[in-house]
């Protein structure tokens, strides 16, 4: 609990300590999934309830945008939303994820509706769609800094599935080599806004919290992939069973 103003260093510092301790790529499912210790259809699993993430990230930019007077706000937000839907004659980060699983010979059809993915998946991206769409706009902005530590969790994937797996090309992960420009852009903007707008202990512990939250999100999505498809494997009636 914050009781006293901190400093915006003091605050980033939180922030980190945060990312730190609870990021997700601390999870048991990440560290089998970069160390070449799951198998093709675990990863067709991993690869499809994450496009159903990627593909939400519009929706809440999208709802986070409707609430934003600020048009300097509006300005820097939107280029969240074309990274994501792409521009005139230029892809963007949700068709890159569809050269992921068109990689992983996944119908691009049965991804793109969803089916398949685990209900624990829905629940957490509904979740974080509804609290950008609900909570205060510094709550929102916050919530996206788990941006700040994604550089990371990237480039130990890339390397890492390169590496293992023979069923993974650099053409199949391309989405990650822009991710790796994009995330750290647009954390710089989230980390400054909240930096310069936080200015009370409440409004500080809100921050926290909706950094804590949108980490929760992340960890729920892999909690509920590694109670799917590795220990102890029991897919839900209606999730994806690989062949």
């Amino acid at each position: 609990m914050v009781t006293r103003p901190m400093t915006p260093d003091e605050l980033e510092a939180a922030l980190r300590r945060i990312g730190a301790e609870r990021y997700h790529n601390l999870h048991p499912f990440h560290r089998l999934l970069h160390e070449g210790r799951l198998d093709k259809g675990q990863v067709q699993a991993w690869a499809l309830n994450r496009y159903y993430y990627q593909s939400r990230i519009p929706l809440k930019d999208a709802a986070f945008l409707s609430r934003a007077e600020d048009p300097a706000l509006r300005r820097e937000w939107r280029r969240r939303i074309e990274d994501h839907d792409g521009t005139d004659g230029t892809d963007g980060g949700i068709n890159r994820w569809l050269a992921l699983t068109d990689g992983l010979r996944l119908d691009r059809a049965d991804v793109e509706a969803g089916r398949g993915i685990l209900p624990a998946t829905r629940f957490a991206v509904d979740a974080y769609v509804r609290y950008v769409r609900d909570k205060s706009l510094l709550e929102a902005v916050a919530s996206s800094l788990t941006e700040l530590f994604s550089p990371t969790i990237i480039s130990e994937r890339v390397s890492g599935m390169l590496r293992h797996y023979d069923f993974i090309s650099e053409d199949t992960l391309r989405y990650f080599g822009h991710r790796m420009t994009q995330a750290p852009r647009d954390s710089d903007f989230a980390l400054d806004f909240v930096k310069r707008e936080a200015r009370t202990p409440e409004q500080q512990e809100q921050v926290l919290e909706a950094l804590r939250f949108k980490c929760d999100v992340l960890w729920a999505q892999l909690d509920a992939l590694h109670h799917a498809y590795v220990t102890p494997g029991l897919i839900p009636p209606g999730g994806f069973r690989p062949r």
